[in-house]
């Protein structure tokens, strides 16, 4: 009790004798340091109430609630914050209905390196300087896929590779490697362009800052991934191709044979980023894409529907005794001087009242059948296009040409969207989530083209720790970069554009 009688001391004076309780109370406040006891302090409800709560609780508890009504916002799938968020892969990840299409292998299966192979090969386009960004390419399709599989290179420019850039591709493939020219009919102007008009019409998209519109060379590229890449002589013998680009990065393994699902599941187009164009690079296109289902008489097979604006978001109509009714196309794209003097019958108004929300399949990445790009419906809509003059007049890339052409010609039974396959290219990446309890063990790697035994590891330990596996996850031993937002979350994406052609997505 000596303490009780100390205490006792340094009690104020009072004629009432302190209870054990205060004595307690009391020496509870003084053994908290300063900043504790201050939160200790209890404060009454009322002013004459009996109840009181600690100051602390006070002061903390809107606190908390703050920081939870800030988390379930940044959270939830369908706040513009989610894009703040510094994660790879989709936060949340919904099913697509699996009614026209569905993953063909989520997560991880044993690859069967002796297995049969499709007629198939990757075509690459691309120039010597541009080596750097080939070799990224193939390490990371070789990691990821190719040391399995082996499937064969076609290298494809405009000029001729030099023995450098022959030896050192060479020396990163696991299997066959072929290189060819691309000759002057299927690069450059054609005969019946005016090339000065052409030129003029690529200066002027140049001076409006259009995206790649000042470079020539970029307009060739597009026209011949539009219409020629698959006539190319060294693609002949084959009848499915895989498009890669340099400087690209997969994230994903890859332990299945995509040829062959595409084969089984009978597919002719697969994709693994859809996205939207900038409107100034076509903002004629569409224009000519419907005048060609029209004059076929075409009905839409069910795709068609993910490249036009919902009626929601169409302009009123004008009446049509409005002098701004009638919008004639530019005069650069009408003018003979553009094509042969021949170009198609284009009726302006005559669009069956649909709008082009921009939507394409982001075409770096495709895989699809060479045989539906030879047949003779997708190369009329290809020469309709190309005689409009839209190629140099106007900056049309290849992806909304391909996207387009499958949108009047295919359904989405043709359609696969590789969800699994994490991709990037550039500034926009889409990679998966890992499916849960649909891993396998890491299976090493070290790259023989790496002379440093210890960055050889290093590269190998990377690739070896990989993503948590989430809910509705499909990917295999993905390790997604996490400097940018999936694009599957990210204003622009056209993922819910596929997903209400495709069959919508699954119920929970």
């Amino acid at each position: 009790m000596g303490f009780v009688q100390n205490l006792k001391k340094r009690l104020p004076y009072s004629n009432n004798t302190p209870t054990l309780e205060d004595v307690q109370q009391k020496a509870s406040r003084i053994s908290l340091s300063p900043r504790l006891a201050f939160f200790r302090r209890r404060i009454r409800l009322k002013g004459n109430s009996s109840i009181s709560i600690p100051l602390g609780i006070v002061v903390l508890f809107p606190c908390i609630v703050i920081i939870l009504i800030l988390i379930l916002f940044v959270r939830h799938p369908s706040s513009p914050g989610i894009r703040l968020m510094p994660a790879g892969s989709p936060p949340t990840i919904r099913k697509i209905s699996e009614k026209y299409d569905k993953v063909f292998i989520p997560g991880c299966i044993d690859p069967q390196p002796e297995g049969p192979r499709a007629n198939a090969a990757f075509v690459v386009l691309a120039r010597n300087k541009e080596l750097d960004g080939v070799i990224q390419s193939m390490r990371s399709i070789e990691r990821h896929f190719n040391r399995w599989f082996h499937y064969p290179y076609v290298f494809l420019n405009d000029g001729d590779f030099d023995e450098n850039f022959k030896a050192t591709v060479a020396n990163y493939s696991s299997s066959k490697v072929e290189f060819g020219k691309i000759d002057a009919s299927m690069w450059g102007f054609p005969d019946w362009v005016d090339k000065n008009v052409a030129q003029e019409g690529i200066r002027k998209q140049g001076d409006q800052a259009i995206m790649y519109g000042g470079m020539e060379s970029y307009h060739h590229m597009c026209r011949f991934y539009s219409g020629f890449f698959f006539k190319h002589e060294l693609l002949q013998k084959y009848e499915w191709y895989w498009r890669l680009e340099p400087e690209i990065k997969y994230f994903c393994d890859i332990t299945y044979d995509p040829f062959q699902a595409m084969i089984a599941a009978n597919k002719t187009y697969g994709f693994t980023i859809a996205v939207k164009e900038l409107k100034e690079t076509v903002p004629n296109i569409f224009r000519y894409a419907s005048a060609y289902k029209r004059k076929n008489n075409l009905t839409s097979q069910g795709l068609w529907e993910m490249f036009i604006e919902k009626p929601e978001n169409k302009e009123p109509e004008l009446p049509k005794d409005d002098p701004k009714y009638k919008k004639a196309l530019p005069e650069e794209i009408m003018t003979t001087e553009a094509g042969t003097g021949s170009l198609p019958e284009i009726d302006p108004e005559a669009m069956e009242g649909e709008k082009y929300n921009m939507c394409h399949f982001w075409s770096n990445f495709e895989i699809a059948k060479l045989s539906w790009f030879r047949s003779k419906e997708y190369n009329d809509f290809f020469e309709m296009m190309d005689r409009s003059g839209g190629f140099w007049m106007e900056r049309w890339g290849d992806a909304p040409i391909h996207s387009l052409a499958a949108g009047a010609l295919l359904g989405p039974k043709d359609i696969h969207y590789f969800r699994d396959f994490g991709y990037r290219h550039t500034t926009i990446q889409h990679c998966p989530a890992n499916a849960p309890a649909r891993q396998r063990p890491h299976i090493p790697f070290l790259e023989p083209q790496i002379e440093d035994e210890k960055k050889r590891k290093e590269e190998d330990d990377y690739w070896a720790e990989w993503d948590t596996e989430k809910e509705n996850g499909v990917g295999c031993r993905c390790r997604c970069d996490t400097d940018i937002v999936d694009v599957e979350g990210k204003q622009g994406s056209c993922l819910v554009e596929w997903v209400e052609v495709a069959g919508g997505w699954s119920s929970p």
